[in-house]
């Protein structure tokens, strides 16, 4: 600790308090307090003083939100300089932490006049200032206590202090109270109110004017009217006018947040690529993340302002990015006049640099596909808006064998799918885990290139998906150009043979080839070898684009404007994780037939503004067709997991549909040492009962005991032979991903190598990938019950479908049994006998009681979109077209395939009949007679019939749609 002279002072006063800290373990949280209306005030003295105290002078030290200045209640953020109380004031976090979140800032002071005087919190060994990472310890001989941060300074062993005690100063979103106390309710009367949505406005306006005050801010009441998207459009102006404004708020709000993301104070290393371009390489924080949202391909500006040197600046594009592995982010430098001084290592800022070119050509899109005739066939066009027209079949010659040779043979649900692409202009194929819905992707672009000639644009959200169908393509024998950013050419992947702009070097004659190897020699070409240079690439590429089969790129890279040509037909893979308008920058490249492909049961699209997603554009195309009546195809058949595994999910989000093409057997180690509760069941719910802790960037969470309870499971797996990249992590929070992978270097008892190996990740970056072994730790753990991101069912399906081996969940019980959701899995692990408690080497049958909370209804896994997943009490919420949408979502097949499924699910719910009514109820089956052979109605997914030549005449009618036929004239047509 230091005083505000910036003296440091001795002994233990150095981050350490003489005597035990009051209220500690049982602070006081006042939530309810009396508000003015209800405040019995008995004489007119005491009205009159209050109102005295209302209109004083703003003392300086008062909260810079509330204006409450009680020297016990208040404490300075040392970055800003300004004043918070730590009361919280009627919502769930207090004003100073509220501040820190919101700013970005975590060095606290404390009042002169507090007990401990004006000093600085800080950790005693390191001098670490962040209080989301300080807590404190007792020493073992003394009546005192120290400050520490979480890591690494209290995870060290020591004789003096009592680490293992270690507790955090702040509990609840709030500082313990020997820290900085509560006020009491006539302080809390004389402060000022302020709403969440003013703190907000206030904190915004502190970017540009530090001296703003909340008279600065809008009415607490004064709400932007944000237009919600539609389920039908009349035409695509109405539709452009709907999407429009939530692009534009999205990319708004992208840019203030890139924008805001800027690094101070970085060490850079320096190397030289391949292509002798500079590599700048700084360090982030492992443990103690900003919370960057960044990807490979994003610019940022270097920048060198220390006194070693002159002032020098740098554009380069990110390379590389921190991950479980290493946590240096590497930015590879453009050519520049001024050499980069490679020489130092500090004095170095760096930010972000925003570009809106995935919003622009969203906006691009919507517009091209209202005003340009020819963007998509009549049919795409008014499917897309939502009418009603007839369906169509094209009349083509189905290959006799729908499995190609040499390549994965396709299961009955895979074919069906293929067979019904094939012939239709419209078609969405869901992919549940593990289903192989890139082997199904793959072999209907193989039999669309050779059905129709035609080159194929195969799109998805991200690189990586796009990566994996190119190389099952290219495998397939197809010509693949893969067309990827400017930005990202120098990124190395398994498909970077297929790249464009390495496909134009390796093709490169006379005078191109001359052009390139100057270029390569010189690092610059002068204007005018630049002009030609760029001519003849631009010719080469239209050349290399021309002769393939297949051209793959995201949806955004689809609007690049090397793809100038029409594209007949479109897949779009992993569809149900990107928005709308991302999905519609391909199809308005000239599509007749497009084939959707994904899983609205498994992540959506990520849309960072709260407005803008609340607004619509969370709910991809994909969910809209299926709750306008276009069912889905399922694929039925899953290979990744031990039937085990797949059982509650199966049952759960996809009616027992699922079936197991692989045995117990094949998905069982032999001899396996593993303490599984069950022996032959590979699963486990271990009772975990830490609290969660804010972590260091102050927007995240970490859990330690389920943290160092994972290092326990992983050490086990590695004592029975398991390799680390045979093992994922699985955790919603970035704060316990940073906390697990450095509390395993620093605690692991095996090598530190081995640790390293093993993947840490998000629910996010796991999907659509396996695992051998699984470990979710769920980390919330509090008074309130709040779970989270964890109450979302699509994030659960996520980490419950990783594993193709063995599954361990760490979690509290009491607080996840509070979601409907939750308190299901946690029935079915406990009647299955793997809900457990204890030590890992002797664990027990878990006897906790499981809880539901008064607004925990069956979950309506159909109706995702309509839920607000931050908030358990909106389970079950339905409006009035929910229900046809979830018998349409609940089956995908097509005429002559019965789905089957429910013989499993009437099984399952023989096992374990405590989940038989809430099963039934959600599947939508009478509970009173259930019918042992009950099947889907074949009616609903009957294959459309063939219209007998007359698909091109109904084609050509409906491509009219700019010259006044109506949707009556288009039913009029004959057949």
């Amino acid at each position: 600790m230091t005083s505000e002279n910036g003296n440091r002072m001795e002994s233990h006063q150095h981050g350490a308090y003489s005597g035990e800290p009051q209220g500690v373990t049982n602070s006081p949280v006042y939530e309810n307090y009396v508000s003015q209306d209800e405040f019995e005030i008995s004489n007119a003295n005491e009205i009159e003083e209050m109102g005295d105290a209302l209109e004083a002078p703003v003392s300086p030290y008062a909260c810079a939100y509330c204006n409450l200045d009680s020297s016990r209640c208040v404490v300075k953020c040392n970055i800003c300089n300004k004043w918070f109380c730590n009361s919280k004031n009627g919502t769930s976090t207090s004003h100073i932490i509220n501040h820190f979140v919101l700013s970005h800032h975590n060095s606290v002071s404390l009042h002169p006049d507090s007990d401990l005087g004006d000093t600085v919190l800080e950790c005693y060994n390191c001098g670490c200032k962040n209080v989301f990472v300080l807590g404190f310890v007792s020493a073992k001989s003394e009546a005192v206590v120290v400050i520490l941060c979480r890591l690494p300074c209290a995870q060290t062993k020591t004789v003096s202090w009592d680490t293992d005690q270690w507790q955090s100063l702040i509990e609840n979103r709030q500082f313990l109270s020997w820290v900085a106390e509560e006020p009491s309710d006539e302080e809390l009367l004389r402060a000022r109110m302020i709403s969440p949505s003013q703190i907000s406005k206030l904190e915004a306006k502190w970017r540009s004017n530090k001296d703003a005050t909340i008279n600065d801010v809008d009415a607490p009441d004064e709400k932007e009217d944000v237009p919600h998207v539609l389920m039908r459009y009349a035409d695509a102006y109405q539709y452009q006018r709907s999407f429009a404004p939530l692009v534009k708020i999205e990319a708004d709000y992208d840019k203030q947040l890139k924008e805001s993301q800027a690094l101070e104070h970085i060490s850079v290393s320096w190397t030289l690529a391949l292509n002798n371009r500079h590599l700048a390489s700084f360090a982030l924080s492992t443990f103690e993340s900003n919370g960057l949202k960044v990807a490979v391909g994003d610019e940022m500006i270097l920048r060198y302002s220390g006194v070693q040197h002159p002032e020098w600046e740098g554009r380069g594009y990110i390379v590389r990015l921190p991950n479980s592995f290493q946590d240096q982010l590497t930015l590879e430098l453009k050519p520049n006049k001024n050499a980069p001084p490679t020489n130092l290592n500090t004095g170095f800022t760096a930010e972000f640099v925003w570009k809106g070119t995935s919003y622009d050509r969203m906006q691009e899109a919507m517009k091209k596909f209202a005003v340009v005739k020819k963007s998509v066939s009549g049919f795409l066009y008014y499917k897309i808006l939502g009418h009603d027209v007839p369906d169509l079949e094209f009349d083509v010659n189905l290959p006799k064998q729908f499995s190609i040779p040499h390549f994965t043979q396709l299961n009955v649900s895979q074919a069906n799918a293929i067979r019904h692409v094939l012939q239709r202009p419209l078609s969405l194929i869901q992919g549940p885990p593990g289903t192989g819905k890139t082997v199904t992707s793959a072999t209907i672009v193989y039999h669309l290139s050779k059905l129709h000639k035609e080159r194929i644009l195969v799109c998805a959200p991200s690189n990586v998906a796009v990566d994996h169908l190119a190389a099952k393509l290219r495998d397939l024998g197809l010509k693949v150009v893969r067309l990827t950013a400017k930005s990202r050419e120098d990124v190395e992947s398994s498909v970077s043979n297929l790249g464009l702009h390495n496909l134009v070097s390796r093709s490169a004659k006379g005078e191109l080839k001359k052009l390139l190897k100057l270029k390569e020699d010189v690092g610059e070409l002068s204007s005018i070898d630049t002009k030609k240079f760029v001519k003849q690439v631009r010719k080469s590429e239209l050349e290399i684009l021309k002769k393939a089969d297949v051209v793959c790129c995201t949806c955004v890279g689809a609007g690049d404007k090397r793809l100038e040509a029409k594209f007949r037909t479109i897949l779009i893979d992993e569809s149900t994780q990107a928005s709308e308008p991302e999905c519609l920058i391909p199809i308005v490249k000239g599509a007749k037939q497009v084939v959707l492909v994904g899983d609205h049961q498994q992540l959506g699209p990520v849309i960072l503004d709260r407005k803008a997603a609340d607004a619509g554009l969370k709910q991809s195309l994909f969910e809209r067709l299926i709750s306008l009546g276009h069912v889905p195809i399922r694929l039925e058949v899953q290979y990744r997991m031990n039937p085990h595994l797949s059982e509650f999910p199966s049952n759960m989000f996809y009616e027992g549909s699922l079936q197991n093409g692989v045995t117990i057997e094949q998905r069982t180690v032999a001899n396996s040492t593993f303490p599984w509760p069950i022996h032959d069941l590979p699963m486990m719910f271990w009772s975990n009962y830490g609290r969660e802790e804010i972590s260091g960037n102050g927007t995240s969470y970490l859990n330690r005991i389920e943290a160092m309870n994972c290092e326990r499971v992983i050490t086990k797996l590695f004592k029975d032979g398991v390799k680390p990249d045979q093992i994922g992590v699985i955790t919603p929070y970035e704060g316990q991903r940073a906390y697990i992978v450095q509390y395993m270097q620093m605690s692991g008892s095996m090598e530190k190598d081995l640790y390293m190996n093993v993947e840490v990740a998000s629910v996010d970056a796991f999907q659509g990938r396996e695992k051998d072994y699984i470990i979710l730790s769920c980390v919330r753990a509090n008074e309130q019950q709040a779970i989270g991101f964890l109450s979302d069912p699509r994030r659960l399906n996520v980490a419950l479908t990783r594993s193709k081996y063995g599954l361990v969940i760490l979690g509290n019980p009491r607080s996840l049994s509070r979601n409907s959701l939750w308190s299901h899995l946690l029935v079915y692990f406990r009647e299955k006998g793997c809900l457990v408690e204890g030590a890992l080497d002797n664990l027990q049958l878990c006897t906790v009681q499981l809880t539901r909370s008064s607004n925990a209804r069956n979950v309506q896994k159909n109706n995702l979109d309509k839920m607000d997943f931050n908030n358990s009490s909106d389970f079950g919420k339905l409006n009035i077209g929910d229900f046809d949408t979830q018998s349409l979502m609940s089956y995908g097949g097509v005429e002559g395939f019965d789905m089957g499924g429910n013989n499993q699910l009437n099984t399952f719910l023989n096992s374990f009949p405590s989940l038989g009514q809430p099963v039934r109820s959600q599947n939508g089956i009478d509970t009173n007679v259930f019918d042992e052979n009950l099947r889907f109605d074949s009616s609903l997914a009957r294959g459309l019939q063939n219209y007998d030549g007359a698909a091109s005449k109904y084609e050509d009618a409906m491509d009219d749609k700019g010259e006044g036929k109506t949707i009556d004239a288009m039913r009029s047509l004959h057949f």
